[in-house]
């Protein structure tokens, strides 16, 4: 199934961030993810602090991640992200791919809400930010 993706960042690991297996640990994953997010965001002129200043919270309220392939030091990817709304929440679809073989390593799945002044939003804040 082709997926749809709006927006792919590349990335390298760094020795620091693998195991003694040798292989990136599964931890790291999740911040490869949180930085693709953020530059996809920040590619739409969205800005965390303006919106915390706004008391705007985005936040992740679930993450899945399935790994496939193990990415290793000096190893090169891409993070690729597309968008789902679903009621309340927008769900980031997020794979990562070897750039040497094109190798799915990881699909990830993140679900984040919004805070508007302390109430849980309905998810209205979303389609004003134009994601």
């Amino acid at each position: 199934m082709m997926q749809d993706y709006i927006f792919e960042i590349q990335l390298k690991v760094r020795d620091y961030e693998c195991d003694i297996q040798g292989v990136v640990n599964n931890a790291v994953y999740q911040s490869y993810l949180e930085h693709a997010r953020h530059e996809y965001l920040q590619s739409k002129n969205i800005s965390f602090k303006a919106l915390t200043e706004k008391n705007i919270l985005l936040m992740v309220s679930r993450i899945e991640m399935d790994f496939k392939q193990s990415l290793t030091s000096g190893d090169v990817f891409t993070v690729k992200l597309r968008l789902e709304r679903q009621g309340l929440k927008m769900v980031f679809f997020q794979d990562i791919f070897r750039l040497g073989d094109g190798a799915l390593c990881l699909k990830g799945k993140v679900e984040a809400i919004a805070k508007v002044e302390g109430k849980l939003s309905r998810g209205e804040i979303f389609d004003t930010l134009n994601l």
